[in-house]
Parts: structure tokens; C-alpha cells; sequence
């Protein structure tokens, strides 16, 4: 593609892109392919010889878009808001239009330098003090990895360097509430630890975890010969945003020498409103945490935060020197590098530095203080109508909900709720996601895609109602 064809597609896309947004609210909000329609209409091998790039636009709109569920669609309300807001669109195409990588501070200084501004202003932005030093991941699932490799380090005074885990006379363990992430679990097992030697604390009636029973785990564990290792603890709960008492868990952390990290993936970012930031009190006494900036801020995908507060135990675990990327200002700069998994990286600063600006903290928090308002509002309308239930606390912009005929229980119930659930995204008027609590199923309503207001959650209220009449 020359210089003047990437000029004229170029212009095409951001107007395609344009105009997508404009009229998103008109497409259904979850695809209705079949498994396995896409990957039938597509070719089986790859074009011998190259084609014209107007083709691949065709295919774009006539075999790709209709595959797609729309995450910024108003009446998105599954998952988690993942806004991709326009300023981090641009920010995302400089990098990609740059093409540079960060495999070092020399490799592209700007890259490192505007990353240590950006996650600055998040770490000011969400009322963390000047201990911490933050850097940029992919994921959530990412950091947790991260996090649970440098507690083992620190906890086996850095085994990786002698003889691994292999050589260590007491197995080590990890404790997390039975309400965390899917991702914990799953970084422990990558980190080494094992299934057998994750500890799923019970959770209270809020479905935070109970710092009693984190209590009696760590001491069981250490009178059979086991070594407590770290606690996750869970800023906002995937299922239903509940908080772990932090500052009860860091206590107990502290007591036992523990690592404390901190997932607060998507509720992380309600910290940039001053009222919410009583729900992690205790954060400044955990070694680590994360947040997402590509969900309810706007950030595009991916762009993960990730703060430490002593940066060497990171360092020491992460660090890698060969000789091809050493160079004179070693010693005085931040190697990225050094700060994750991968050796190179994306310059994933821009797209945050672009939202930043472009939002700025004012409409950024009133945005999310919208969100939290129509959440509030919904609850309400739940509570106030019979045979509806707000079936848990509702501290941010998840609302979990449930419809309860007199007449269904158990299994019963749970296929009411999941075929008018399921019956409702069919339709293509809006996306919500069921999920267990408590054993039975019901509808978390999401709330927080940037574009969507109080008339599209009112929207939604109606068609709930309608649809559990149909039944």
C-alpha cells in the first residue's frame, strides 16, 4: 500500500468509524450469528495475490460487523463498561501509526517518559499517595500474575534464582475470597502455587470477604506445615461489585507477612470520585493493585494499570539486561521492561494521555457520577415493584436483579430467569449478562457505556417487564 492509498483509506475509516457510532443505537446489541457462520463465509487459505483494499472494506461491513456484539452501544448493559472513547481512539492510532516499540528507554524515550506522567495522573486521580509507582499492562489477569510472582520471590527470598519452588520445604499458599475473579486462580496456577494450595475465603451477607475466616485459613495453614504467601483482595466483585474490608485484610497481611494485592479492575476507577474512595480504605496498605482504565474510563482496550509500592521487588523479579539493550543512560531511567512480562510494549500512554486531555477530570467524574446516579435509579424501580428483587448491595453502577413469581423456585426459577434474560438480548434491544449468586441465577444490569442515559436504562426497566409477562 502506498503512502497516498493509506491517505485515502485512511480518511474512509475514521469516517466509517464516524459514522458507526452515529448509528450504533440503531444495530441490535448482540450478534445473532450461529457458531461457526463468520468462519464459514471466510476463505479457507490465505490470497495468493494481493487485493484491492476497497474489497476487505466490503467484507469489513459484509461478513465481520454483522458478527459483533456492540460494546458502545447505549444499550450495552452486560460484562463491565469497556468505553472506547473517541479522544482514545485517536491516541491508540498514533501508536499504531508510530510503530514504536519500548523494549528500553533508549529504544523510544518518549514511549517510558509519557507512560510515568500518565500513570501519575492516574495514581492523583484516584487519591493514592506518592508511595506508589505505576505502570501499564494488558490486563487485569496480567498484573495479578505479576503481583502473585513477586510475593513468591519476596516469601522464598527470591527462589527462582537458586532452585525454584521445587526446593522449597513448605508449600506456599494464596488466599482470595470465593467471590474473586476468574484471573486469580488462574495466576496462581501460572505462578506455580498449585490448585491445592489456593484458599476461597466465604464471604458475608455484602459478599465481601470475611477477614474472621481469612483469619482461621492462615493459621490452619501454618500449623500444618504450610506457608502463607499473599491475599487478593477484591475492590468490586465481578458478579456483583462488592468490596473486601481492606483495611481489616491488610492488618491481618501484615501479621502474618503476607503479600496483599488488590483487584479493583473495574471498580478501581470510582476512586477518581472522592465520595467512593471510603470503600478501599486500607488501600495504602497493600503492596500492589491494579486497575483497568479501558473499562468504565474510556480507554481503549488494552491499557491496564498497575502500582507497586516498593518498585525493586518488581524489579528484581522482572529485571532482564542482555547487552543489545543496554546503553549509557542506564541507571538514571525507568526500563519498562523491568516492570512486566514482555520484554517489548505497545505505547499504550498515548491513548490515556488523549482521553485525559480531551476529558479532562471534570466531565470525567461527571460521567461517572451519571452512571452511579442511574444505577441508584434502577434500584429503586426494582425495589418499589412487586415480584422484583435487588437481590444485592448496590455500591457503584451494577444492579443485580432478579424476577420472582410466587409460584417458581430452585430450578424452576432459574430457567424463568435465564429464558427471559436470553430472550431480551435475542431481541437485539439490549445485553445483559446472567449470573450466579448465592447458588441461583440472576441479570447483572451494568451500567456505564458512555453513551448511555436515563432514558435507555428507563428503556431497559420497560422491556424487562414486558418480557417476564410474555412468559
Amino acid at each position: 500500500m502506498t503512502p497516498e492509498e493509506f491517505r485515502h483509506f485512511g480518511h474512509q475509516l475514521i469516517d466509517w468509524v464516524a459514522d458507526y457510532r452515529a448509528g450504533i443505537a440503531e444495530r441490535p446489541v448482540m450478534a445473532r450469528t450461529a457458531p461457526g457462520e463468520v468462519k464459514s463465509r471466510l476463505p479457507t487459505a490465505p490470497p495468493e495475490q494481493p487485493e484491492d483494499f476497497a474489497v476487505v472494506f466490503r467484507d469489513l461491513e459484509r461478513l465481520i460487523l454483522p458478527g459483533l456484539s456492540h460494546w458502545q452501544h447505549p444499550h450495552f448493559f452486560g460484562y463491565f463498561p469497556a468505553n472506547a472513547a473517541f479522544a482514545s481512539v485517536l491516541g491508540d492510532y498514533f501508536s499504531t501509526g508510530l510503530g514504536v516499540l519500548g523494549l528500553s528507554w533508549q529504544a523510544s524515550p518518549a514511549l517510558t517518559e509519557l507512560e510515568e506522567v500518565v500513570t501519575d495522573w492516574m495514581r492523583q486521580l484516584v487519591g493514592l499517595s506518592e508511595a506508589w509507582s505505576g505502570v501499564i499492562q494488558d490486563t487485569a489477569s496480567t498484573c495479578t500474575l505479576v503481583a502473585l510472582l513477586c510475593a513468591r520471590e519476596r516469601t522464598t527470598n527470591y527462589s527462582m534464582s537458586r532452585s525454584g519452588l521445587q526446593a522449597e520445604a513448605q508449600p506456599l499458599v494464596v488466599y482470595t475470597s470465593d467471590q474473586s475473579h476468574s484471573s486469580v486462580e488462574k495466576a496462581a496456577l501460572l505462578a506455580g502455587f498449585g490448585r491445592a494450595n489456593v484458599r476461597r475465603i466465604a464471604h458475608d451477607e455484602a459478599y465481601a470477604l470475611r477477614p474472621t475466616e481469612l483469619e482461621a485459613a492462615i493459621c490452619q495453614d501454618v500449623r500444618e506445615g504450610r506457608k502463607p504467601c499473599a491475599v487478593i483482595a477484591t475492590a468490586g466483585t465481578t458478579v456483583c461489585t462488592a468490596f473486601d474490608p481492606i483495611d481489616a485484610i491488610a492488618a491481618i497481611a501484615r501479621q502474618h507477612d503476607l503479600w496483599l494485592h488488590v483487584d479493583a479492575a473495574m471498580a478501581g476507577a470510582a476512586m477518581i470520585l472522592p465520595e467512593c474512595r471510603r470503600l478501599w480504605q486500607g488501600i495504602e496498605e497493600a503492596d500492589s493493585l491494579v486497575f483497568n482504565a479501558h473499562k468504565w474510563p474510556g480507554a481503549v482496550f488494552d491499557c491496564s494499570l498497575y502500582y507497586v509500592r516498593d518498585p525493586e521487588h518488581l524489579i528484581r523479579v522482572m529485571s532482564t539486561n542482555p547487552s543489545y539493550l543496554q546503553s549509557s543512560a542506564d541507571g538514571r531511567v525507568k526500563n519498562l521492561r523491568d516492570w512486566g512480562i514482555p520484554l517489548g510494549r505497545r505505547f499504550r500512554a498515548l491513548k490515556l494521555w488523549c482521553l485525559l486531555r480531551a476529558e479532562g477530570v471534570a466531565n470525567l467524574q461527571a460521567r461517572l457520577r451519571r452512571d452511579l446516579a442511574n444505577a441508584q435509579w434502577l434500584a429503586e424501580q426494582v425495589r418499589s415493584t412487586s415480584l422484583w428483587r435487588v437481590v444485592a448491595p448496590v455500591p457503584l453502577q451494577t444492579v443485580c436483579i432478579r424476577h420472582e413469581p410466587p409460584d417458581l423456585e430452585g430450578e424452576a426459577l432459574d430457567r424463568h430467569t435465564l429464558a427471559w434474560v436470553e430472550r431480551i438480548n435475542r431481541s437485539g434491544a439490549a445485553y445483559l449478562t446472567p449470573a450466579i449468586l448465592d447458588g441461583c441465577w440472576m441479570v447483572r444490569v451494568s451500567i456505564g457505556t458512555e453513551a448511555t442515559e436515563r432514558e435507555h436504562v428507563a428503556a431497559l426497566w420497560e422491556r424487562m417487564r414486558q418480557e417476564v409477562e410474555r412468559a
